[in-house]
């Protein structure tokens, strides 16, 4: 990339300094093109005014004729260093100016072919000078009633356009050293900018599958440092979920360990000559097995809340679902069984999944109270766009330091005795709620015991899902 940026950068200052220098080539050649013209239309215009108006000094009187009248014109002229000016008599040059004198090619026949047939035209023609190169002849006839003349301007081309010649190659030599030191700076600037890219590249090389603590540097306001603050913020997400992975993993062996232990111990102490060994160990082997299934089922359940069709929303009648919530708990346990309060308002939840998670919570309160006590059930709406659904018992409640920990995967309070719960419990509320983009929380309940409290938002449908809840249908799980 910081070749490529380099090449498009050097390439773009050639193809701009090269148009430039032609540009200035072509006007400033122009110009001396007009200028040079405008020296021979000079020229002529002082021999007319000088054939008008001038006195020969040896006569002091008019010029009498074509010869005095060049020979004077010649003597009073200094030309240019570009230009010759001749006096043609007799069908040659008879006259010269002293400046940028060429005998040779004035006295040739080259040079009387050239100018005899424009003699009476008034023409201008180009030719090739010998030593010189390019050239413009210029005749301007002059006639008088006994001879007839012309004056003849030369101008080298070349000669004129040595000035530009000589300023084109101070501008070639400039150009390009401005190239190389442009070309340089590009490539120094580029490697500037891109550092960040090779740091980003050879940083997650260095980032192994065990260890993504490493981050990259934070340097500048734009956007590839916008970019280096997202690969940051992906890496953080990328450890927390690899470190909560494992810890679920490390969680979850540790639990299978002690049914596993227990099946292979009893099997290797079973007598299978005693039928009544037999009957006693296989009920106790079921009833592990009952327990790892539990176990199993409550693992793929919290797996599948990343999925997008963990729950697939509709719009639902909170007061409903909240007398259904009540008939249907009263099968957990015999408790006095209660409804708090309902809410007359419209919510969009998958009512399975939350029906799921409500009685997970009815059920965790039988568990932490006697047969008769208090267990109510109810829901409210604040009017802003919030509803909750709480379950609310009258057992010991929820110590301060277990409030965060209970929600966590495997993580378990002060349980009763006899309770062979996992802790997944409330982390399956947890994973449900979250999925319909709520939050669920433990609160104390009045005179004692514990309030659970799933609160929902009630406008638009749940944003964890990905679901359309005017749809019946769930999205099907891509195949990985």
């Amino acid at each position: 990339m910081r070749t490529r940026i380099t090449a498009a950068v050097a390439l773009l200052v050639l193809v701009t300094l090269t148009a430039a220098g032609a540009i200035v080539y072509v006007i400033e050649s122009q110009r001396i093109d007009e200028r040079m013209n405008a020296q021979v239309d000079h020229e002529i215009a002082e021999l007319t005014k000088l054939r008008a108006e001038g006195v020969d000094p040896a006569t002091q009187r008019p010029y009498a004729g074509v010869a005095p009248l060049l020979r004077g014109f010649l003597a009073s002229r200094v030309p240019d260093e570009n230009e010759i000016l001749v006096a043609w008599l007799g069908g040659r040059a008879r006259y010269v100016s002293a400046s940028g004198t060429d005998e040779a090619y004035l006295g040739s026949r080259e040079f009387r072919d050239t100018v005899a047939p424009l003699v009476g035209r008034n023409s201008t023609v180009h030719v090739q000078v010998p030593s010189y190169g390019d050239a413009l002849v210029t005749v301007q006839t002059v006639r008088s009633p006994r001879s007839t003349g012309a004056l003849v301007v030369v101008t080298y081309l070349e000669k004129a356009q040595a000035d530009l010649m000589a300023t084109m190659r101070t501008y070639a030599i400039v150009a390009f050293l401005s190239l190389l030191l442009v070309t340089a700076f590009a490539g120094w600037l580029s490697g500037r900018l891109l550092a960040p890219l090779r740091t980003l590249r050879e940083t997650t090389e260095e980032i192994g599958e065990t260890d993504l603590s490493r981050r990259l540097p934070v340097r500048g306001n734009d956007d590839i440092t916008a970019l280096t603050r997202t690969v940051n913020g992906m890496l953080a997400r990328l450890e927390e979920a690899f470190a909560g992975q494992r810890r679920f993993l490390d969680d979850a062996g540790h639990e299978l360990k002690t049914p596993l232990t227990v099946l292979r111990g009893h099997l290797e102490l079973l007598d299978s000559g005693s039928p009544q060994d037999v009957v006693e160990t296989r009920e106790l082997l079921l009833e592990e097995v009952d327990r790892m299934s539990r176990l199993v089922g409550d693992l793929i359940l919290l797996a599948k809340s990343d999925r997008p069709d963990f729950v697939t929303t509709r719009p639902a009648d909170l007061s409903r679902l909240t007398e259904d919530l009540v008939v249907k708990a009263r099968g957990l346990g015999d408790r006095d069984w209660r409804l708090d309060g309902i809410a007359e308002v419209k919510v969009v939840v998958d009512e399975q999944r939350i029906t799921q998670a409500v009685l997970q919570l009815a059920d965790n309160a039988v568990k932490h109270t006697e047969p008769g006590a208090v267990v109510a059930i109810g829901s409210s709406y604040d009017g802003t766009g919030t509803a909750r659904i709480w379950v609310r018992d009258t057992g010991p409640g929820v110590a301060a330091a277990d409030r965060r920990h209970i929600f966590e995967r495997f993580g378990r309070g002060r349980v009763p005795e006899g309770d062979e719960g996992f802790g997944l419990g409330l982390s399956i509320v947890t994973a449900i709620v979250e999925a319909h983009a709520g939050t669920v929380a433990v609160e104390d309940a009045e005179p004692h015991g514990a309030t659970f409290v799933i609160t929902l938002p009630v406008a638009g449908a749940a944003t964890g899902a990905g679901a359309d809840p005017d749809s019946s249908e769930e999205t099907p799980w891509p195949a990985s």
